[in-house]
């Protein structure tokens, strides 16, 4: 597989996740509003808003600079996805446990679930190229002795 579509797909996930970041930060109540299901989650807190806002810019962060610098890819992107996937995990326990019904699984998968699966892939294709790179020859003194 091409190299330029895994970069692409991280540079767009890291891309929507530090504008979700950002206006978490700077407008933490017309967050809560505008985004689709979150009223039903409870009252407005503008601290725990923040907070996750702080996280999405930490995923950014990790998706971009992974773009940008192969060796850090794989331990980042894998990060970012341990969090991603731990949040719609928890989406979905809050559908197992009543908090919300099974409308919010479909509600929220273009911004919780689909994220946490492509970051999950792109990790596993970080890990992937990462095993890759290691056996091939880096000089051509390795590709000499490789050939015996």
């Amino acid at each position: 597989m091409s190299r330029r579509f895994p970069l692409a797909l991280a540079a767009a996930l890291g891309s929507g996740a530090a504008v979700n970041g950002v206006f978490m930060l700077i407008s933490p109540a017309n967050w809560y509003f505008a985004v689709p299901g979150v009223t039903t989650t409870g009252p407005f807190n503008q601290h725990f808003v923040r907070d996750i806002g702080l996280i999405f810019l930490l995923v950014a962060v990790a998706m971009l600079t992974g773009v940008v610098r192969p060796a850090a890819r794989l331990p980042l992107w894998s990060a970012a996805a341990l969090w991603l996937a731990g949040h719609a995990l928890f989406h979905f326990w809050e559908v197992a446990v009543g908090i919300c019904g099974t409308g919010a699984l479909a509600r929220d998968f273009p911004a919780v679930t689909l994220p946490a699966i492509l970051t999950t892939a792109l990790a596993l294709w970080a890990w992937r190229d990462t095993a890759r790179e290691s056996r091939r020859p880096h000089s051509v003194e390795d590709a000499r002795a490789a050939q015996g």
